[in-house]
C-alpha cells in the first residue's frame, strides 16, 4: 500500500476507506470544488457550507473514487474541518495531513494524501475570489 506506521493507524485508514464519513452531497453548499490526482486516478468532490459570517466551516461532505489513502484522507479531513475557520483551512499543509493520517507516506503516495486538502483550500480560494481554477490537480504538486 505504500504506507508504514503503527497497525492502529493503518486500521484507522482502512476503516475510513471502507466506512467513509461525511459522504454525499450537501444541499445548498456555499461552494463545491473538484480535484484529481491523474497519476493514481483519484477524484474528490467536496461540498462546503460556511457559517453566515463566512468565517467558519459549518458542514462538509465529499464524494470520490480512488485509492485507500486518498479516500481515507478525505474522510478524515471532513471530520477535522467541521468547525474550523477558513483561515485555519488555508494554513493546513502536507505535514498536517501526514500527521492526521498517522503513518509514513511514500513520496509516490503523498499526492493521494493531500488531494482533499488541496480541493478544500482551492474551493475556498475560488469562492473568495483569490483563485480562478476549474479543477484542482496534484499533477504539478511537488
Amino acid at each position: 500500500m505504500g504506507i508504514g506506521g503503527s497497525d492502529m493507524y493503518r486500521q484507522q485508514i482502512l476503516d475510513h476507506y471502507k466506512n467513509p464519513r461525511n459522504t454525499g452531497e450537501l444541499e445548498d453548499p456555499t461552494f463545491t470544488h473538484v480535484g484529481e490526482n491523474p497519476m493514481c486516478g483519484d477524484e474528490i468532490r467536496m461540498d462546503v457550507v460556511l457559517s453566515e459570517d463566512e468565517e467558519t466551516i459549518k458542514r462538509v461532505a465529499f464524494r470520490g473514487d480512488g485509492c485507500a489513502i486518498s479516500q481515507a484522507s478525505a474522510s478524515m479531513l471532513t471530520e477535522k474541518l467541521h468547525g474550523m475557520s477558513v483561515d485555519e483551512l488555508e494554513e493546513l499543509d502536507r505535514d498536517d495531513i501526514v500527521d492526521m493520517l498517522g503513518v509514513d507516506i511514500s513520496p509516490m503516495r503523498i499526492k493521494c494524501a493531500v488531494l482533499a486538502e488541496k480541493v478544500a483550500q482551492d474551493g475556498a480560494e475560488i469562492y473568495f475570489g483569490e483563485k480562478d481554477l476549474d479543477k484542482t490537480t496534484t499533477e504539478d504538486d511537488d
